[in-house]
């Protein structure tokens, strides 16, 4: 990964990545039950998911998967196909206009490919999309 980061596992702050990963994938079960046309309740849950208020323009088919929530951000007029992944514990920044489509993933984390470091750290480095993408 080019400007990759690296956050040392079994630290206060991996269980702390730990802890809002357990809340975001229960929010985003969460996300994908509710009935297709109660958008009210999608962006209520989307902007729980985010952790900010979310462009009212944005528009995310479910289902819809995301890990983190915290790293995403949104342009203007930005519309997800159904069953995209979002792990953005590495920062998402998406721009205006963008288009995602179905079954799309965007992964900001991962691990270390050398075997000794692979439990030792999670790996991460940002996506940008920019406008009219």
């Amino acid at each position: 990964m080019r400007n990759e980061e690296r956050l040392r596992t079994r630290t206060p702050e991996s269980r702390a990545f730990a802890q809002r990963v357990q809340l975001v994938m229960n929010l985003t079960s969460r996300l994908n039950v509710l009935p297709f046309d109660d958008l009210d309740a999608r962006r209520t849950v989307l902007t729980e998911i985010f952790g900010k208020p979310i462009p009212d323009s944005l528009s995310v088919l479910p289902p819809f998967y995301c890990d983190y929530g915290l790293g995403a951000s949104f342009g203007e007029r930005v519309f997800i196909n159904q069953g995209c992944f979002f792990l953005d514990y590495g920062g998402i920044t998406i721009g205006d206009r963008v288009l995602i489509g179905p079954r799309v993933t965007l992964s900001t984390a991962g691990h270390p490919v050398e075997l000794h470091e692979r439990y030792d750290f999670i790996t991460h480095a940002p996506i940008v999309i920019e406008d009219d993408v």
